[in-house]
């Protein structure tokens, strides 16, 4: 396996966040919340659109997965203390979309990520092309139960110096717990809601 220069990594990001208090109470369940992002050279800069991607992507993929996983897991306790999972990338402006795509929608990322975490679900997501400090919004569920909606929340990443525009950020979000009072019910126990059962709310 190629060492991080070779494969362009120019930095590992960490960020967590934990709440302490929400509407004026502590968490029932505290939880902290955390990325791990890479900083990558973006090896299809220049290429055409029908490039096949697959060859960069067996090669860095795998790496990527491992080392935020790793992060991640080693900051928030292990991967027995991780609940909930999500996943992200922001191309820098010379970039395509299909860039970030190609390095987290593949099982060399994904199924990588999911079986280091012992998770069971569809990893959400989210990407964008943006310039260097740009904001993301990272989705986040639970890694065996999608339908927990205890664990619907979101971290935001951003790294001030990245992506320059021949760079890529892939990130990785991660939560021990779910959201601060979570009370909304879940989809596994929602009674059935059709437009002709809710009536004159709609009308």
């Amino acid at each position: 396996m190629m060492n991080d220069q070779r494969l362009g990594i120019r930095k590992i990001v960490y960020y967590a966040e934990e709440i302490l208090l929400e509407n004026g109470l502590s968490p029932a369940v505290p939880a902290v919340r955390a990325t791990a992002a890479a900083v990558v050279a973006n090896p299809w800069v220049g290429g055409k659109a029908t490039d096949d991607l697959s060859e960069e992507v067996v090669q860095l993929a795998p790496v990527l997965a491992r080392k935020l996983t790793d992060v991640l897991a080693s900051n928030l306790g292990g991967v027995e203390a991780i609940q909930a999972f999500g996943k992200a990338a922001i191309v820098g402006t010379d970039g395509e979309i299909e860039h970030g795509a190609a390095l987290i929608h593949t099982p060399f990322f994904g199924n990588l990520v999911r079986e280091y975490f012992e998770g069971e679900s569809i990893i959400c997501f989210a990407d964008d092309r943006a310039d260097a400090g740009a904001s993301l919004v990272v989705p986040l569920w639970h890694k065996n139960s999608a339908a927990t909606r205890t664990h619907y929340q979101t971290i935001t990443t951003r790294i001030g110096d990245a992506p320059r525009a021949g760079e890529i950020v892939v990130v990785l979000g991660a939560s021990t717990g779910p959201r601060p009072h979570s009370r909304i019910g879940d989809r596994l126990t929602d009674p059935i809601v059709k437009a002709d059962t809710v009536g004159e709310l709609i009308s």
